[in-house]
């Protein structure tokens, strides 16, 4: 679910943001998806639907709350953003999709994209998850991945810590065929 910070009443309020952001819970539902108990579940969903981090829908279940769309819509990306100002010139030089993408632990996970007006193309939305196994973005961003992630992500990995060297000294990688058939890729890390 996320990151232990050590401030219990925190990680749990922010298990509970999770929580609901997955599908709209009673106390009940609550209890069983966090573990918590009922009076402890009940005080924390209370004190955050006071900050309107989480709300009641028409059936009396948390949901999600305004001030979080409040908050996100202000948070910014640099790196992102950065994309955004690349990737539509660097998709119009080669004429192929291209695309942006974070480590998210063992997935990852498109942050921007810029695609083809028309013709064939292998479309990946921002938003996409797609695992660190395969493809030559997984094996950038393994390349440089931290040493337990690195173990992680080798484990199903169709590329060897050996390649990843080789990426390391080569500064990009490449696939064909490895996440989806008929499609090939060029990567390179962004720093």
């Amino acid at each position: 679910m996320g990151k232990d910070s050590g401030i219990g009443v925190l990680d749990k309020s922010v298990m509970i943001l999770h929580v609901v952001a997955e599908a709209p819970r009673n106390l009940g539902e609550l209890c069983d998806a966090t573990g918590l108990p009922r009076a402890t579940a009940h005080r924390l969903a209370v004190g955050l639907e006071v900050h309107q981090l989480v709300a009641r829908d028409e059936g009396g279940r948390w949901i999600p709350g305004p001030t979080l769309g409040r908050l996100a819509a202000t948070a910014r990306d640099a790196v992102r953003d950065a994309g955004l100002m690349v990737l539509p010139r660097l998709q119009e030089i080669t004429g192929e999709s291209v695309q942006l993408y974070r480590r998210e632990g063992a997935e990852r996970v498109c942050i921007a994209a810029a695609e083809p007006p028309t013709g064939l193309r292998d479309t990946v939305p921002e938003g996409t998850r797609l695992p660190m196994s395969a493809g030559s973005a997984a094996k950038v961003l393994a390349a440089w991945a931290d040493p337990d992630t690195l173990r992680t992500v080798l484990a199903d990995a169709a590329y060897t810590d050996r390649s990843l060297a080789e990426i390391r000294r080569r500064g990009w990688a490449q696939s064909v065929a490895e996440r989806a058939a008929g499609v090939a890729s060029v990567s390179a890390p962004v720093r």
